[in-house]
């Protein structure tokens, strides 16, 4: 009989079925690499959002501020807390829309500096700011094509001078966003562009240009030199080391961070003729040994994939079969031998000489690999691999 003290740890058990292994020594190479693209005078702010993507918001934070970032980019309050709470002292942009009075004052409480789009936002800010010592850094975002977040871009002068009159307001920023930068046809990113490119015009005519200005994402930074010639630049899907679109895959030599890891945990062989998984999608059309594995698509591997997933045991490719179910999944394992119950498979990632990434699961199912980074659970452990924190991340004492 186990005793309490026998009990395995629930953080090691969590580990023996499926997990998520993140390599933050690809994030800060392809930080690198972007601050490489930048002017010395352009900032670069790194995307988190999301939990950075899936990846782990306060590991991948840390790692791309010390590879040169100096910015953070998050969607909500909890997102910038939880980088504050781990002791991130860089300025974090909030980027979703906000409208109620205990954000606006978490904002100001943990430094966190956000989007205004509206003139009734910007109203709810300064009411709740009333009573505040020190003017809230804000950020003017202007929609120039995307028809998501942002105030008219013909109407800049007007909006700016609104929130200028504000005395709880103090702008710092104006920004916008593209809508198909990943687009090789560059005519509405042009377009957009040019919209921007008015509205500051405008604005500097009339004495209200605010003091830094900020257009382009992942894509526009490897795709139009122009929108570089702000003062920063936004990097979400590259920093993970993915390119946003099939052209541009070549621009820079990006190291995917993610891998998705599980375990083999039961063998068996089925006669011909037999039905795999529910529904029997897939008919043995001669006797097989079967993997089932641990992890499904509770755990955020699509279930569309199911019959088209391929995986990594080794250096070989291995099929998946059958319907892909919420928490397991089964491979067609005849040709290997040996193979125990504990084996390592790897559904994303790296072998001697094979990858599978996001992209490859995307296009299976006819999507982006945004949303394939952006789906793996929490049920999954982020294992974190770098090299050691002298090495990676030099301290003051270090260099001297």
């Amino acid at each position: 009989m186990l005793k309490w003290d026998d009990t395995p740890s629930v953080s090691a058990m969590r580990c023996s079925r499926a997990w998520v292994e993140v390599n933050l020594d690809a994030v800060y190479h392809n930080v690198c690499l972007f601050r490489g693209l930048l002017r010395p005078t352009t900032e670069l702010m790194a995307v988190v959002k999301a939990d950075a993507y899936g990846h782990g918001a306060v590991a991948v934070a840390q790692t791309a501020l010390a590879a040169g970032a100096t910015w953070l980019g998050v969607a909500t309050v909890p997102e910038g807390i939880e980088l504050r709470q781990a002791g991130i002292n860089a300025p974090i942009l909030v980027m979703g829309a906000l409208h109620h009075a205990e954000e606006v004052r978490a904002l100001a409480r943990w430094q966190l500096q956000p989007t205004i789009v509206t003139p009734k936002q910007a109203l709810v800010f300064a009411e709740a700011l009333s009573d505040a010592c020190l003017p809230l850094p804000v950020h003017i975002k202007l929609d120039t094509g995307m028809s998501r977040l942002g105030f008219d871009w013909q109407r800049a002068l007007e909006f700016i001078e609104f929130v200028g009159r504000l005395p709880a307001l103090q702008i710092t920023s104006l920004y916008s966003h593209f809508a198909t930068a990943d687009d090789p046809d560059e005519t509405e990113m042009r377009r957009q562009h040019e919209r921007f490119e008015s509205a500051i015009a405008t604005l500097k005519n009339h004495n209200q240009l605010p003091a830094h200005l900020h257009l382009a994402n992942t894509a526009a930074t490897l795709t139009d030199a122009n929108a570089l010639q702000y003062d920063m630049a936004r990097v979400g899907l590259g920093l993970y080391g993915l390119a946003p679109a099939p052209h541009l895959q070549s621009s820079l030599k990006l190291k995917p961070a993610l891998a998705v890891k599980a375990r083999i945990t039961h063998i068996k062989t089925i006669p011909a003729g037999t039905g795999v998984s529910y529904g029997h999608q897939f008919i043995a059309q001669h006797p097989m040994t079967i993997a089932v594995v641990g992890i499904g698509y509770a755990d955020g591997v699509p279930r569309q994939l199911s019959n088209q997933l391929t995986v990594l045991i080794g250096d070989r490719h291995i099929r998946q079969i059958g319907a892909i179910t919420m928490d397991q999944l089964m491979l067609d394992v005849s040709d290997i031998h040996g193979l125990r119950e504990g084996d390592i498979v790897t559904l994303l990632g790296n072998s001697a000489s094979h990858q599978i990434t996001a992209d490859d699961w995307a296009k299976g199912i006819g999507t982006i690999s945004w949303e394939i980074l952006c789906g793996f659970k929490h049920r999954l452990p982020r294992i974190m691999k770098k090299k050691s924190a002298r090495e990676l991340y030099p301290t003051e004492d270090s260099l001297l």
